[in-house]
């Protein structure tokens, strides 16, 4: 490709809406447009991109044994309210009427409609298992698009859909999907952790994040620095104290806190820590109340409290409620007189008290010396805090380390989530009607090339990791009006292709400075420099853009010697 002929149109400056790195290069160096928020129109150098990480993609989903089709982007409503999930997907659904009023929606996901599929023509055990992907645009309707490609509305997907006989099955199928994800990610050159997550909308008993570690993640993630336990901060577990206070003989006394509300402002009024108090949080879990108790220097989990109750909505409980269950205004709620009808569960961490501090469902009072098992039934113990840097390993003991991520990557263990409501049933060896087992396991395409970038950047451009890059090398000749420097150039981009390299020849007639900076900006990840200088002495120089790293080849073994470098960059690419 000759930089004359590729619409990669840069910008000098990044518009003012982007608000990371890698939404604000994608601008800047040509290989995106915004035509709505969150939604972009992908220019040849994304294509680029975007086909380097499909290859990977289809390359370790065939060899893991799956199969690719594709899925129509508009759904039937019919399908969606089979599943239930038409009402319960929530206003990202993006729904739709054709000319005969019928409803239907744009696909964000595609479990139904891939049940539906397989329903009809999958009857026995013998067609089983059977693993179905597909790369397709998909669409979910975000409150807020940010980010760029991180968080938009309408983005390029991998959805991958196995039916298997049994669970023992569906879990071997699961484990080789998780191990072909981590063949994906290591090939396409990026750091990243699998983490153990919550299976939220899409719903299932067992799911894996795959993370892209990046510093403007929007994820929250800990990794045990003595075993491998990694997971999703709303997931990880924590180990549970022991009790290290003595017993208890001060008696339940109430006192006045006036005005005071927050952990902060009670622990200070009655000269204690916050890790005394116990924090009475109250949520209702589809319609029922329930109080949650953590330790006043900790927060509240609404994801592992939501998952301990099987519970499908979890909210905290407004104003109004509070008042009505507590008689008190907020921040001056606690587990003692309750209402029967309040479900109370605690942390550990809470129970591990000799006594503690709470509201006392009183404006502006609160309890002292409160015992669990003496002055109020003892509730049951759940793991209900939110992990934190330097936090005890739930599995060994170990310190976490905590990172941010992007997920660019999803698996989800479903279980018969989707095939028993919907009747994907199969005829087993006895010829007994069984509903099938599912997993599915999602890839951002888009979001991969966007948390590469985040990943790999300087305050130059992008530094694209060489197996997804548009191109391998740019060929830059200095000299535009210097024959032997355009015909140097022309020569050793012509070896490169020849050699399987994709190249691209800087044949602008631009200021050195000028080529420079768009190869900086665009991310090649060598560059081959042939200039006056370094052809008097049969020498041309190249970079790294990665490292930084410079050096000269000679003229007649340039191509050659990067062609082995790339090689070897390239990896399992």
């Amino acid at each position: 490709m000759r930089m004359t002929a590729l619409h990669a149109p840069t910008l000098k400056e990044a518009p003012k809406e982007a608000e990371v790195p890698s939404h604000a290069l994608l601008l800047r160096a040509g290989y995106l447009r915004k035509e709505a928020a969150g939604i972009y129109s992908f220019l040849p150098l994304a294509m680029k991109v975007l086909a380097r990480i499909g290859r990977i993609v289809r390359e370790e989903l065939d060899r893991a044994g799956a199969q690719e089709v594709l899925l129509p982007l508009i759904q039937p409503a019919e399908l969606w309210q089979e599943s239930g999930r038409w009402t319960k997907y929530g206003p990202e659904l993006l729904r739709i009427k054709d000319r005969k009023d019928a409803e239907f929606c744009f696909s964000p996901t595609a479990e139904e409609l891939i049940v539906s599929l397989v329903r009809r023509d999958v009857r026995s055990y013998r067609q089983l298992p059977l693993n179905l992907y597909q790369i397709a645009t998909k669409f979910r309707d975000e409150v807020r698009p940010r980010a760029g490609l991180l968080r938009g509305r309408e983005f390029i997907m991998k959805d991958a859909y196995s039916f298997d006989a049994d669970e023992a099955a569906a879990g071997r199928t699961y484990q080789a999907m998780y191990d072909a994800y981590t063949r994906i990610f290591q090939r396409c050159g990026l750091e990243f952790r699998p983490v153990e997550a919550d299976t939220g909308a899409i719903g299932g008993s067992r799911s894996h994040e795959f993370q892209v570690l990046a510093e403007t993640g929007e994820d929250s993630i800990v990794s045990c620095s003595q075993c491998t336990y990694t997971a999703n901060v709303e997931k990880a577990e924590l180990l549970a104290p022991s009790a290290s206070d003595a017993p208890a003989t001060a008696v339940l006394r109430r006192v006045d806190t006036p005005g005071k509300r927050t952990v902060e402002d009670v622990a200070a009024f009655l000269g204690t820590t916050p890790s005394r108090l116990a924090k009475t949080l109250l949520v209702v879990a589809d319609g029922k109340p329930v109080a949650a108790l953590v330790r006043g220097d900790h927060e509240l989990n609404l994801v592992k409290l939501k998952a301990h109750l099987g519970a499908t909505e979890i909210e905290l409980a407004g104003e109004a409620l509070v008042r009505e269950l507590t008689g008190a205004d907020v921040g001056f709620a606690g587990p003692v007189g309750l209402p029967a009808h309040v479900d109370v569960v605690a942390d550990p961490a809470v129970l591990a008290l000799s006594a503690v501090i709470c509201g006392a469902n009183a404006t502006d009072q609160h309890f002292a010396d409160v015992v669990f098992g003496r002055d109020l039934p003892r509730p049951s113990a759940v793991d209900l805090r939110l992990a934190h840097d330097g936090d005890p390993c739930g599995r060994c003991g170990g310190a976490f380390r905590f990172f941010r991520g992007i997920e660019v990557g999803h698996v989800f263990f479903l279980g018969t989530k989707y095939s028993e409501p919907m009747g994907c049933t199969f005829l087993d060896q006895d010829g007994k009607e069984r509903p099938m087992v599912m997993g599915c396991y999602g890839i951002g395409l888009t979001r991969i090339m966007a948390a590469a970038i985040e990943q790999n950047h300087d305050a130059d451009g992008i530094k694209w990791p060489v197996p997804i890059a548009p191109h391998e090398v740019v060929v830059l000749p200095l000299n535009a009006d210097d024959a032997e420097v355009l015909s140097t150039a022309e020569r050793v981009y012509r070896e490169l292709l020849d050699l399987g390299v994709s190249a691209v020849l800087d044949d602008r007639d631009m200021r050195p400075g000028a080529k420079f900076k768009d190869a900086d900006l665009v991310g090649f990840p060598f560059q081959i420099v042939v200039g006056k200088r370094g052809l008097a002495e049969g020498n041309v120089e190249f970079k790294v853009r990665a490292t930084g790293e410079k050096g000269t080849l000679t003229v007649a073994g340039a191509s050659q010697s990067l062609t082995e470098r790339i090689r070897t960059a390239r990896g399992g690419a």
